[in-house]
């Protein structure tokens, strides 16, 4: 039995229907129960309708029929080789109700040949952005924060979260630790790191970005037939809570969790994600927006199937 959940807005109506399985790969875990709490998002890339859906920007990527964990269809993003997006695959947006955590769950398989970028860094996949951008369509690396949910290949796929803050930076105290001097500050780099974390701080273009990484400790898609395999279906799970701010400053209680098939692999519950001079941000905007920045050094493919947010897991 599948459940999907079919989202205009902010409303959402389940419906049950009978499932035939997974296409093009082994099934390694069941569906999980639906969250416990509120729903804000959910997409099983049935059809071309994204538009009537709330999806913007990008309506138009490629559906695959062949390849779908269930239902009828995934979403595909093939890369040619030199590709810096997949083909018809610019940024797809969703707004959904304003929230301080986001609970993100999908299903993706990767081709046999899948190597990523070939780099330490990239592919860049799945984003949450805030309501303290008044751009809808702001690129996700420069804007008051946004979170990164991705995988780098270095012999099998390694999950990685992040988080960038580029318009918090101020570039008059480039790499001065402002964390006790004052909230009007960047927290992913260039202006010090008040949870401890590492960061890092360049200029791209003229301008300055930074970014705060969270990494496994080891490979989980595999890059072999077996449990893992990154040529099956497999589930991500990723969490993101912002910390909360008191008497002004930024408390270091954010959270950022990710799931391999049910397996936690990365838990931190000590981040600042937002200073004391945006106290109210929240997450409203998740992206779709896979990139590789160097171009694809191969011809390769990825499919995402029964997309699922939510305010908890």
């Amino acid at each position: 039995m599948r459940v999907s959940i079919l989202c205009r807005g902010i409303t959402c109506g389940l419906l049950l229907a009978c499932s035939a399985g997974a296409q093009g790969g082994t099934d390694p875990t069941p569906d999980p129960p639906l969250p416990a709490g509120t729903v804000l998002l959910a997409e099983g890339f049935e059809d071309g309708s994204l538009s009537g859906r709330g999806w913007y920007d990008n309506t138009g990527p490629v559906l695959s029929t062949s390849q779908h964990h269930n239902g009828a269809g995934a979403l595909e993003m093939t890369w040619q080789t030199g590709a810096t997006v997949p083909v018809r695959g610019g940024a797809m947006r969703h707004k959904f109700t304003p929230t301080d955590r986001v609970y993100l769950r999908y299903w993706v398989k990767y081709s046999s040949n899948f190597v990523g970028s070939g780099h330490s860094y990239h592919p860049h996949e799945f984003h949450f952005m805030t309501d303290a951008e008044t751009n809808d369509y702001l690129g996700p690396s420069a804007t008051h924060l946004t979170t990164y949910v991705e995988h780098n290949y270095q012999n099998g796929g390694i999950p990685q979260l992040s988080m960038t803050d580029a318009l918090n930076i101020d570039a008059t105290k480039l790499n001065v630790d402002l964390t006790n001097v004052t909230e009007q500050r960047a927290s992913a780099g260039c202006n010090g790191s008040a949870d401890g974390y590492p960061i890092d701080c360049y200029q791209l273009g003229g301008e300055w970005r930074n970014e705060k990484i969270w990494w496994a400790p080891r490979v989980t898609f595999q890059p072999a037939p077996g449990p893992g395999y990154k040529g099956d279906w497999n589930m991500v799970e990723a969490y993101f809570q912002l910390n909360s701010v008191a008497n002004g400053k930024a408390q270091k209680d954010g959270v950022a969790q990710y799931w391999f098939n049910g397996q936690l692999v990365i838990d931190h519950h000590d981040i600042i994600f937002r200073t004391g001079a945006r106290p109210q941000m929240k997450f409203n905007v998740f992206l779709i927006a896979a990139y590789i920045g160097d171009g694809s050094p191969v011809a390769q493919s990825m499919w995402v199937d029964d997309l699922l947010i939510a305010t908890s897991r």
